[in-house]
């Protein structure tokens, strides 16, 4: 881990939270190493661990993007951070809490000087269209008691050696904060600050409540897309979201179509 990187800090992550958050947080831990901060929660929440807990790791050895892709996390060179919330609805009520989440980080980046973030839907979190972060989002429960884990990876100051592992155009904090180090407890207390006012929110108003602020930091909508499902694919020109936050793809024979998110996949076309 580079020397200007901060340790992250149970302490003083807590010391950073708002009032609001503390309310809701029923634990907070911060783990060196863990195969996984989504999988470790979703254990918990198949345990009955309840609502607000929070977890980060300095590294995870087995982290996951969507669609089973690995996730690279070298030691104290990412954010991993994940937040198990649960909610009294159906699982077809929580659509569009993936587009939540992305609105939630990207409130947060800006907490930390951040500007220029948009969000790919419906998992992607870029600057200047490179990656530098994205988000997972695995649900279990009964059929109206549901518990979301959501989880986030940032890239902060990745070796060299770790980020040619990556096939895609990408982007970590220290490229983008040149002036200054880091620093990554006020990043995670800010995190966890919004994803908590987010979710808490999306409980009241569903997504219905973000889609104007999700405009603001679409990176996709007007452009050429392919949308990929898994034994089909589909050109065309996406044109935002819809008050569920299903894509909404415009094909050449001018039809609009909702996508939702699950097993779509999504590529912005050269």
């Amino acid at each position: 881990m580079s020397e200007a990187l901060e340790r992250l800090d149970r302490a003083r992550i807590l010391a950073d939270l708002s009032e609001a958050a503390r309310a809701e947080l029923s634990g907070l831990e911060v783990f060196p190493t863990l195969d996984s901060t989504n999988t470790y929660l979703v254990r918990g929440a198949n345990r009955g661990q309840a609502s607000g807990a929070v977890c980060l790791a300095e590294q995870q050895t087995a982290g996951r993007g969507r669609r089973g892709r690995h996730w690279v996390t070298p030691f104290g060179a990412s954010l991993a951070l994940s937040l198990l919330w649960r909610f009294d609805a159906s699982p077809e009520a929580l659509s569009g809490l993936s587009l939540v989440t992305g609105i939630a980080v990207a409130r947060a980046l800006a907490g930390v000087g951040v500007s220029e973030v948009g969000l790919k839907w419906p998992n992607d979190i870029w600057w200047r269209e490179r990656k530098l972060g994205g988000i997972l989002l695995e649900s279990g429960g009964a059929a109206n008691q549901v518990y979301v884990v959501a989880g986030v990876g940032l890239n902060v100051a990745l070796p060299p050696r770790d980020a040619a592992l990556i096939d895609q155009p990408w982007v970590d904090l220290q490229e983008i904060l040149r002036s200054a180090p880091v620093a990554r407890n006020r990043l995670a207390a800010l995190l966890i600050n919004e994803l908590i006012a987010a979710f808490r929110q999306f409980q009241q108003q569903g997504f219905i409540g973000f889609v104007a602020e999700w405009a603001r930091f679409d990176r996709v909508a007007g452009r050429p897309v392919q949308v990929h499902l898994p034994n089909v694919s589909f050109a065309g020109i996406a044109r935002g979201v819809d008050g569920t936050g299903a894509l909404l793809l415009e094909t050449p024979n001018g039809r609009v179509t909702p996508y939702c998110g699950g097993e779509v996949s999504l590529r912005v076309a050269e």
